[in-house]
Order: structure tokens, then C-alpha cells, then sequence
């Protein structure tokens, strides 16, 4: 039986073949039936010297030969251009960034800071750009991306959020170029990096913290029912966090007991914390005033209560230490913050601004750096920051504390 093959010259001619195999472009394009299908395949060369495999979708010779032709011409189009022979959908990139960067954090390989990509990507990028080609998408389609995710926002973000959002976008790039499924010469618009400067978070000054403290002791006994134990368990984080410098929320919250010991260093005994948060994990010191409501902690915990007190634990130690006596952890603190806050009249500060948790970690950098002289290197360790990130939010303190050196 004969079979059209089509010429060089675009001619058909006819040749002894299968029935269901017609070769097309000298030979290098077959198109082709699987016994399981009516619908016509195809599989061609590349320069590669690789076969690869398509389904033109259709179901009539008539319309499988100019598909498959189509399907040809733009694999080696895309090669030219240095692109991957078979497109890709931005969700199939993202999805795939996604899966490497959740993979990567399991593995304990990840930064923490993925979590917010993944967010970025799954809450605004997909749903926005879907089947949309990364390589078509143009700067007039970011534009109107950043629009539209504004107002998804209902407000205009800060450069530290906008900065995520340019992060994860380049994590989707980067993942497409390592698949191979653009070229580094792809032109793929940036997103904007700009936005409003941050305002720093509102602090406690000196007077207003040695108040708080005192504040506390007899504020914790004086909660309604439902608040015996989420008082006292607030005043020891408050404590904590001013003692430590430590993230409030996921480094905070996640300290075990096993976690905390003893650190000697000439003669002296400090406590050392571990914390894992936002930017890995580390090593803190905290002051020796922190033991004071870490030994309170201890006894309200219902396994080591009757314990005497020790660090670090054998005894729970797997066990978080800010809990409820039956073990039982809230998943926030703050609105009972801002109780004590509107109770103790601090919840604003002379600019109007909301006191949070957040304040407590700008108040242990203030005061270091206003009382106690911590240079901004160590500062930056203890803290799990970046010594110019520091240096950009506190420059007036430093200046401040060489004042009798700079006047």
C-alpha cells in the first residue's frame, strides 16, 4: 500500500508505508496513530539529534498534516530563540518553583523566607497570569499585574513587601531557566521594586518599659475567667522578648525547653537561646533577668512543676515552653497584648502609632544600642538580621551614641 509523503519541495508523492505512518519534511516529521487512539501523533527530529513526541489533537489525516506541521515549525523557532521545545504555562513554572522550594525546606536545606514566596505565588502570581507563556509575558502585563494586586492588597506596600514579591518572581524565572524551558536571553520584564519607604515600628522608651514591668505584676491577677492563664503566660513572653531581642510568633513560639542551657564564658554562666525563624536558625544570648520568668514558665508547666528547675531539660524537653498548665499553646498573644496595652495606657506612642508585639524586638535594639553600647555587628548576629539593615533603621541612634565622642 502507498502512503503520501510529502517532498522537500512541499510536493506529495507517494511511497510503500504503513498505512497509519506518513512522513513528512524528508522524513524528519512522522506523523502517526497509536493502536489505543484515533487521534493522530507526532514525532520529529531536532537538532539535538533527539526524537520527540506531540499529539496534534486531531482526529482526520486532513487536519493532523498542517497541525504537525504547525507543531514542527514552532519547536524549531523556539530553539532559535534559545527557548525549551515544548511551552510551558506560568502556573506549570510556578507550580514547579513551588514544589522545589517546599522540597528544599523539608529537607532543612530552605530558607524560611520561601514560605512567603510560595504565598506570593500561589495567592497573586498564578491566579493572575495562569496559562499566560512567562516568554509572552510583557512589561504592559506586569503593569497592569501590580495594579490589579494592589488593590487585592487595598493598600500600596512597602519596598520590603514589594522586594518578596520581586523575589519570588525571580525564583520563578530562575526555576524556567534551569529546566530549560527559557533561555538566560529571554527578555522577561522585572517587577517594580520601589514602593513607600517602611516606618519603623513604634518603641518603648526606658521610663515606659520599667512601668510595663511593674504594671504586669499585679495586671496578670485581675483577667476574667478565661484569662487566669493567658495573663501570666503574656507577661512572661513580653519578658522574654524584651530580655532576648527574639522575633515574636514562629521563633518565639516554637522554643522547647531543650532548647535553653546553660553557657559559660570566664566564669560566667549566661543563657543561651536557639531560635529558628525568619532568617535560619542561631544561637542568642539572653540576660540573666530572662532566668526570672523562664523559672515561672517551669513551674506553671504541668510535667515539670514538680521538678526542680534545670537547664537544659531532660525532663520535657521536647515540650514547647510557652504553654497552658495542660499543655495547650494559643496560637496568638496578641489580642490580649493589646488588653494590656489599652489597660496600662501604652498602646500608642507620641505619634499616634499602635503599639504590637513587634515593639518589644524594637525596643531590645534601641535600648542596646542607646544603654548599653552593643555595637551594631554583634547586635546583628543576636537579633538574625543584617548589619546594614540595622544600620539603615537605626542610623540616628548610632549617631546619637558617639554623641560624646562626635561632639
Amino acid at each position: 500500500m502507498l502512503t503520501p509523503r510529502l517532498k522537500g519541495n512541499g510536493l506529495l508523492d507517494l511511497a510503500p508505508a504503513n498505512p497509519d505512518i506518513i512522513y513528512l519534511r524528508d522524513g524528519e516529521l512522522v506523523l502517526y496513530k497509536r493502536p489505543e487512539t484515533p487521534i493522530y501523533q507526532c514525532r520529529f527530529k531536532l537538532p539535538d539529534g533527539k526524537w520527540h513526541r506531540v499529539s496534534t489533537q486531531k482526529l482526520s489525516l486532513e487536519q493532523a498534516i498542517p497541525a504537525a506541521c504547525d507543531i514542527y515549525d514552532e519547536c524549531r523557532y523556539r530553539l532559535r530563540l534559545g527557548l525549551a521545545h515544548v511551552t510551558q504555562t506560568f502556573t506549570q513554572i510556578a507550580l514547579t518553583a513551588v514544589l522545589e522550594m517546599r522540597a528544599a525546606v523539608d529537607a532543612g536545606r530552605g530558607k524560611v523566607v520561601y514560605k512567603d514566596y510560595i504565598t506570593c505565588i500561589e495567592k497573586y502570581f498564578i491566579p493572575y497570569f495562569g496559562d499566560k507563556k512567562l516568554e509572552d509575558i510583557k512589561l504592559v502585563d506586569v503593569i497592569e499585574f501590580e495594579a490589579w494586586r494592589n488593590r487585592q492588597l487595598r493598600r500600596a506596600p512597602s519596598a520590603s513587601t514589594l522586594n518578596t514579591y520581586t523575589s519570588a518572581w525571580n525564583k520563578i524565572c530562575e526555576t524556567a531557566i534551569n529546566k530549560g524551558w527559557i533561555s538566560e536571553r529571554t527578555p522577561v520584564p522585572k517587577l517594580s521594586t520601589g514602593g513607600d519607604k517602611s516606618k519603623p515600628r513604634p518603641a518603648f522608651n526606658r521610663r515606659e518599659i520599667d512601668f510595663l514591668l511593674d504594671y504586669m505584676k499585679d495586671w496578670i491577677n485581675q483577667g476574667i475567667r478565661m484569662e487566669k492563664e493567658s495573663r501570666p503566660l503574656l507577661r512572661d513572653y513580653v519578658e522574654v522578648l524584651l530580655y532576648t531581642g527574639m522575633r515574636h510568633g514562629t521563633e518565639a513560639m516554637n522554643i522547647c525547653w531543650k532548647h535553653i542551657e546553660w553557657h559559660t564564658d570566664k566564669d560566667v554562666r549566661y543563657i543561651r537561646i536557639w531560635v529558628s525563624g525568619k532568617t535560619g536558625g542561631r544561637w542568642l544570648i539572653a540576660k540573666h533577668k530572662a532566668i526570672e520568668a523562664l523559672q515561672r514558665l517551669w513551674e506553671r508547666n504541668g510535667v515539670l512543676k514538680d521538678i526542680p528547675f534545670d537547664l537544659p531539660s531532660n525532663k520535657g524537653a521536647d515540650q514547647k515552653i510557652f504553654l497552658f498548665s495542660n499543655g495547650y499553646q494559643p496560637p496568638s498573644l496578641n489580642g490580649v497584648f493589646e488588653r494590656l496595652m489599652k489597660d496600662s495606657g501604652l498602646l500608642t506612642n507620641a505619634e499616634g502609632q499602635n503599639r504590637t508585639l513587634y515593639s518589644l524586638r524594637h525596643t531590645y535594639a534601641t535600648l542596646e544600642l542607646l544603654e548599653n553600647q552593643t555595637d551594631i555587628h554583634t547586635l546583628a548576629k543576636q537579633m538574625g538580621n543584617s548589619a546594614l539593615m540595622l544600620e539603615k533603621h537605626y542610623s540616628k541612634l548610632t549617631a546619637t551614641m558617639a554623641a560624646d565622642r562626635l561632639a
